[in-house]
């Protein structure tokens, strides 16, 4: 783009938004026009969750570091049957926000929940230690917004496996991986027939570049 193009770019503008009618109950498809940066109008189609709360941020995901007196710091990755992809995904334990719920509460109820892990005794005491900004998940297909909460858990000595509270319908399994072999972990999944999961890859890769170039 020359200087003086780039001048007569304008910002963006959305126009407004129109709601196809479903029988969908949990999602919403939608027609939002805009005004690109060439002031040309444009559509866009966007399919968004319909029971996002008021404070406007739809769900949480948790990175679980679990402390133990005798083994490596670990964290918790789930694995989940996800019809859209027809395929067992493995991520991270995560939840929709609930009306009237901060990111913290939700996230250390959604970790209970799913994992166990957190709520005292043998679950451990949880504690939230960084939620970050709002998220986008998907920006080209849906509006669909998160936090990242880090949770630590501080377990003791001999502390049993931690029961499931899993809803009606729920099959999530559960594992325990050390973080510097999460990568690993991730990989054999994948070459079983797995999908691994955008965020869960993501962080698992962080960790590994910290851990390649530490050293240096």
């Amino acid at each position: 783009m020359t200087k003086q193009s780039a001048q007569q770019a304008q910002q963006p503008e959305i126009l407004g938004t129109e709601e196809y009618k479903t029988d969908a109950k949990w999602l919403k498809l939608e027609k939002i026009n805009w005004k690109d940066q060439d002031g040309k109008e444009r559509a866009w189609e966007v399919a968004n969750r319909s029971t996002r709360p008021k404070g406007g941020v739809d769900s949480v995901h948790i990175l679980a570091l679990l402390h133990h007196p005798n083994k490596p710091t670990s964290t918790i990755i789930i694995e989940q049957y996800r019809p859209p992809v027809a395929s067992t995904v493995i991520e991270l334990p995560a939840g929709l926000i609930d009306e009237g719920e901060d990111a913290a509460t939700s996230a250390l109820r959604e970790l209970h929940e799913e994992t166990g892990y957190g709520g005292g005794k043998h679950g451990g005491e949880a504690k939230v230690a960084h939620i970050s900004s709002v998220l986008a998940k998907d920006p080209g297909m849906t509006g669909a917004n998160m936090y990242l909460v880090t949770i630590d858990v501080h377990l003791s000595e001999n502390d049993p496996e931690p029961e499931q509270h899993l809803d009606d319908g729920e099959h999530i399994v559960r594992k325990v991986v050390p973080l510097k072999y999460l990568i690993r972990h991730l990989q054999d999944y994948a070459r079983r027939g797995y999908t691994v999961d955008t965020i869960l890859a993501s962080i698992a890769t962080g960790w590994e570049l910290h851990r390649r170039f530490e050293s240096e």
